[in-house]
């Protein structure tokens, strides 16, 4: 709550603040991630987006899928997200209502997995 307190102020109902108040527990304010339990964002975020099957897989991750913030709401948390820890991933079409509605409908079971193929796919192999 110390952190929040001392956060820079922002906007009511914004895609930061709903980011802090339902991603930054666990991936921290600054995307940093929980070492061995949570991946970053940061520095990893748009080179999935960028890569066939990882804008889908940002969507489908169990706590995206899950969220209990609605359709557009949860696209405009992606779209920061993008803008905030992308790396320029911005060239990726941004989420809409209508992409997220249809992409956690069918949430990842195998995450490990879905993440694994997705970085191989970034390494080349």
């Amino acid at each position: 709550m110390l952190a929040l307190a001392c956060a820079a102020p922002v906007a009511a109902a914004s895609p930061e603040l709903d980011y802090t108040l339902n991603c930054a527990g666990c991936h921290r304010p600054d995307g940093v991630g929980t070492p061995g339990s949570v991946p970053p964002l940061a520095g990893s975020v748009g080179r999935f987006a960028t890569v066939p099957g990882g804008r889908e897989y940002l969507a489908r991750v169990p706590g995206v899928a899950t969220s209990a913030l609605d359709d557009a709401s949860l696209a405009a948390v992606l779209n920061w997200m993008l803008d905030h820890f992308g790396d320029g991933a911005r060239a990726v079409p941004p989420y809409t209502a209508e992409d997220v509605g249809r992409l956690r409908r069918e949430p990842l079971v195998n995450v490990e997995r879905a993440r694994r193929e997705l970085i191989e796919k970034m390494e080349g192999r």
